[in-house]
């Protein structure tokens, strides 16, 4: 009955004070700004601990700061007035909001805040009691100008026996306050300086479907990132890595043993304690969020711009290597529509499975931290070593050096035993040599894939495998195009043999490739497989016809199977003697143009200096950029059009594998080459080329870009 009695006497203590009254006190205005002092109960009971908040409320365009204020401004500040034996806890900080002022960026708040804090109440308060609660509020309130301010502020706060009511007006805006505060714990965090940069990687299950695009780090030290610096962001299966720039806190080179504060992302907002260390895994290797990325959101778009893609490869200059598989293939249907179906189906088979293989390692790949792109397997010389000798053996074997089955690869000749595993050897082998390149809509289609769950990623990938075999097996199931060809013939052998030169061609190709990548000793261990490759080769074709007349072929197929051995073991010589240095891709000839090596610290130097600049992403293994290289970027009017503008040309060669580079594409929301960015006079963001370039297309692009806003021009 004492606490009943002692509550009722509470309620009626908190009527006369003025009802709602009793648990907020005046709000005391001042020039900009509107403070008052709330209580999330209408009471407090002995021995408890209510939530008191400090409320502030902005005019339209003024804010007031956060806990670290950024660049400039100054905390809020709160000095409590409490009875004897209480004791007022921390403030318990919203998420802020970035405030950009001209090149400063602030953290604060705008509208309105409510700056909770706890208060301890002693158990000797007495139920019954009305308690007076006072707080002197220091603030910076700011828009185009700053007015410093103080307020002061009061409650009485009744005391009750039991539990209280929440208060009507201000108890639910408290307890949201509390709810969507950053809290400890959810999140692990590790960091460490990297060059000029501060890598803080981010992990948890609470990043699980977030959308990243937005995720931004507010620190608690003002010292410890330059807070006006771009802050990018780069997603991973299972968490998130900020790049940063460091502030004054690395100055002295060891740099803080924590990095804590906010992370705000996707509408949540987590308090991270970051220590130094390496990242954590699956905190990368995704590339940018989807937002950043190229446009493309939703499934089903990815799946209908991946499809597109497909389609446009086969028009890429990168495929017309292998046009000759195809050519030899079709020709060796003879017009039978259901040979010519179950081919085509065995083709598109062979395509699938390459591109979903060629995408889960590369998946894997990023998700372990590594810097790779669409066209990774060229990287590898060991890779490259390898295609060169496979497409020399097609061409040895549509030359009639030797046969297996009907050919290497269905190849051609319509031999009883070649049909459909060679043509799925056909699609996975057009696969592989076209994949390095991207085509339009590709790039905005894999960049989605590669920020989503593997499921996802494969759905698109897959979509791309099926518009890239889709020209060719629509043509084996069209029966009457099919019966327009000729019937297999004599013809065939000549015209089979004439197909086998693209494929010397691409066999030349790769060797280049290989010549940039590894150098002389690395070329000197292919041409020797290249040598014996073509030995065994012969061997076997000797076999093969031993074998037809009855005689006895087992010595020379065993020569034959030790001088493939032999090519392993040079091709593996290949993978040791590469050396990793730069591509020399700038082109030859009277109208080559000067081109300097691609830096990230080079075009921030040229952007500081106004300069334009052109940069190309390109590789020796792409065939659509040596191609561009040679048609649009040697021509007479694109040199005219730099040295007219005073356009800066310069040439990020991702022959070899490069982190620098890898990023600079996932920045861009692409993961292979080629890619043309042009950075104007005027300093803003740059604009791509397309991915097939006329000199006409460059020149206009570089015209453009020399134009400087009319404010520069007249100073």
């Amino acid at each position: 009955m004492t606490r009943f009695y002692g509550a009722l006497l509470g309620l009626a203590i908190t009527l006369v004070a003025g009802g709602r009254a009793g648990a907020q006190g005046a709000p005391v205005a001042a020039p900009h700004l509107t403070a008052q002092l709330v209580a999330e109960t209408a009471g407090a009971a002995p021995g408890s601990t209510v939530w008191v908040a400090v409320v502030l409320s902005m005019d339209k365009g003024w804010h007031t700061y956060w806990r670290n204020p950024g660049d400039a401004g100054q905390a809020t500040r709160i000095a409590w007035t409490l009875p004897p034996g209480w004791r007022a806890g921390d403030i318990v900080w919203p998420a802020p909001e970035r405030l950009p002022v001209g090149p400063i960026m602030d953290y604060g708040y705008e509208g309105r805040v409510l700056l909770a804090t706890p208060v301890q109440i002693p158990v000797s308060a007495r139920a019954g009691d009305a308690a007076s609660v006072g707080a002197v509020v220091d603030y910076l309130v700011c828009a185009q100008v700053c007015i410093p301010g103080t307020a002061r502020l009061s409650l009485n706060l009744p005391m009750v026996a039991g539990a209280p009511p929440s208060e009507p007006g201000w108890g639910p805006k408290i307890a949201a306050t509390l709810a969507a505060s950053p809290k400890p714990g959810a999140l692990r965090a590790t960091f460490r300086k990297v060059g000029g940069a501060l890598a803080l990687s981010v992990g948890g299950s609470a990043l699980a479907g977030v959308r990243a695009d937005d995720a931004y780090f507010y620190p608690f030290d003002d010292k410890l990132i330059d807070h006006s610096r771009i802050q990018t962001v780069e997603r991973g299966p299972a968490g998130l890595t900020l790049t940063l720039t460091p502030g004054a806190a690395f100055a002295g080179g060891a740099g803080p043993n924590a990095a804590e504060g906010v992370l705000r992302v996707d509408g949540k907002a987590f308090e991270i304690d970051a220590t130094p260390g390496p990242p954590l895994p699956g905190a990368s290797g995704l590339g940018p969020p989807a937002a950043r990325a190229g446009g493309v959101s939703g499934l089903p778009l990815a799946m209908a711009f991946g499809f597109l893609g497909g389609l446009i490869l086969n028009l890429m200059p990168c495929v017309f290597p292998i046009l000759s598989i195809k050519a030899a293939a079709l020709a060796a249907h003879g017009g039978e529509p259901s040979q010519a179906r179950t081919q085509g189906l065995a083709f598109m088979g062979g395509v699938i499975a390459a591109f979903l293989a060629l995408a889960g390692v590369l998946i894997a790949a990023r998700a372990a931290g590594a810097a790779v792109g669409w066209g990774f397997q060229l990287q590898s010389p060991w890779v490259v070593a390898s295609l060169g000798l496979i497409m020399l053996a097609a061409a040895l074997n549509l030359s009639g050096l030797f046969e297996i089955g009907g050919s290497v690869q269905t190849l051609g000749a319509g031999g009883p035993h070649g049909g459909v595993l060679g043509s799925a050897f056909t699609g996975l082998l057009a696969v592989v040599v076209a994949a390095p390149c991207t085509a339009p809509f590709m790039a905005s289609a894999l960049g989605y894939a590669l920020t989503q769950p593997a499921v996802v990623a494969m759905a698109v990938f897959s979509a791309l495998a099926v518009g890239f075999g889709a020209p060719y097996t629509a043509l084996c199931f069209s029966p009457g195009l099919m019966r327009r060809l000729p019937r297999p013939g004599a013809w065939m052998n000549v015209f089979r043999r004439a197909v086998a030169f693209p494929m010397y061609a691409a066999a030349a190709w790769l060797a280049w490739v290989l010549a940039k990548q590894s150098g002389p000793p690395g070329l000197a261990f292919l041409l020797a497989a290249a040598i014996l490759l073509a030995l065994t080769a012969w061997l076997f074709g000797l076999a093969q016809h031993r074998q037809a007349r009855g005689a006895r072929a087992a010595p020379l197929l065993l020569v034959s199977a030790a001088g493939l051995a032999g090519c392993a073991v040079l091709v593996a010589g290949v993978g040791g003697a590469a050396a990793a240095r730069p591509g020399e891709l700038a082109a030859t000839g009277p109208a080559a143009l000067p081109s300097q090596p691609w830096t990230p610290d080079r075009l921030a130097a040229l952007r500081r200096q106004g300069r334009p600049v052109l940069v190309n992403f390109t590789a020796a293994w792409c065939v659509t950029c040596q191609v561009n290289e040679r048609l649009a970027f040697s021509a007479p009017q694109v040199a005219e059009a730099f040295r007219r503008s005073g356009a800066v040309y310069l040439v990020a060669d991702w022959t070899n594998r490069n982190p620098a580079i890898a990023k600079a594409l996932a920045d861009q929301g692409r993961i292979g080459v080629p890619l043309y960015l042009i950075y104007g006079a005027d300093g803003g963001a740059p604009s791509a080329l397309p991915q097939l370039l006329t000199p006409g297309i460059v020149a206009q692009a570089l015209d453009r870009a020399a134009v400087r806003p009319a404010a520069s021009a007249a100073r």
